[in-house]
């Protein structure tokens, strides 16, 4: 575990001071002083603290030795392009299991999103969580349901219940398909992705609402990512008119304003 010698590197990189870089974490001098030599063993929110502080996963700060890498290879990470953070490592993610030991499928209703954006990583908060079951979903894979606000994805209404299945590797996004997606700043979003994470290290969404205009998560952005699998909601979604009616229609107004004008005299 590097996580002592990696947050005092990159400390003294920022140049900081322990008093300086405890004050902006709002944590004591003596327990930074602590972290830093190996004395105290930092918690989960602790560790999140550190990674948001200084934009590098868990994941790295905890597993790579920041102080073997070359100092271009450093610059990267410290800019975000990171192996874990661009989602090429497994991540860590916070669950629950029901009484015979099988995946709960944690409910995030909307009520409880400004909540789950702080505490996804908590094993305390997730266990709070309501829990359910769907017996048609895999027992192998982990899902999580969150309830969606907004009409950026009509025709799936607001308020619909929207579940995911949770996605470890992001280079294995597809392009195309829609996911859950868990940001820094905005919380939860449910959008269309197309996967750019590879190359230019982000991801660009879409709204299926055409009022919505397309824009670009950086992947250091995002804390975690679900594979859209359903939805559950109580509302009918409103009916389309076939494409042959529609013609129809739009003449019938044409027609119509044909006639007023006529009647007006212009």
């Amino acid at each position: 575990m590097f996580f002592s010698s990696n947050i005092k590197l990159l400390r003294k990189r920022k140049r900081r001071t322990q008093d300086d870089l405890a004050h902006i974490l709002k944590i004591k001098r003596s327990t930074l002083s602590g972290y830093e030599n190996e004395v105290a063993a930092p918690s989960i929110q602790t560790l999140i603290l550190f990674s948001e502080y200084f934009k590098i996963s868990i994941d790295t700060l905890v597993k790579v030795d920041l102080m073997r890498l070359s100092e271009s290879r450093l610059q990267e990470v410290e800019h975000g392009y990171d192996t874990y953070i661009s989602g090429g490592k497994l991540r860590v993610l916070s669950s629950t299991v029901s009484s015979e030991n099988e995946e709960n499928i944690e409910l995030v209703p909307e009520k409880a999103k400004a909540g789950y954006k702080n505490g996804y990583a908590d094993p305390e908060y997730i266990k709070e969580l309501p829990t359910f079951y769907l017996p048609f979903l895999s027992r192998e894979k982990k899902y999580r349901t969150f309830q969606i606000s907004g009409d950026s994805m009509f025709p799936i209404p607001e308020g619909a219940w929207v579940t995911g299945e949770f996605v470890q590797d992001w280079q294995e996004i597809k392009s195309n398909k829609a996911y859950i997606i868990l940001t820094l700043d905005d919380g939860i979003v449910f959008k269309i992705v197309q996967n750019k994470i590879l190359k230019e290290r982000k991801l660009t969404l879409f709204s299926l609402n055409p009022m919505y205009e397309p824009y670009d998560l950086a992947a250091n952005e995002i804390s975690e990512i679900w594979k859209f699998t359903n939805y559950i909601s109580a509302e009918l979604p409103e009916p389309q008119l076939p494409k042959d009616d529609l013609i129809t229609t739009i003449a019938n107004l044409k027609y119509d304003m044909n006639r007023l004008k006529l009647k007006l005299g212009t």
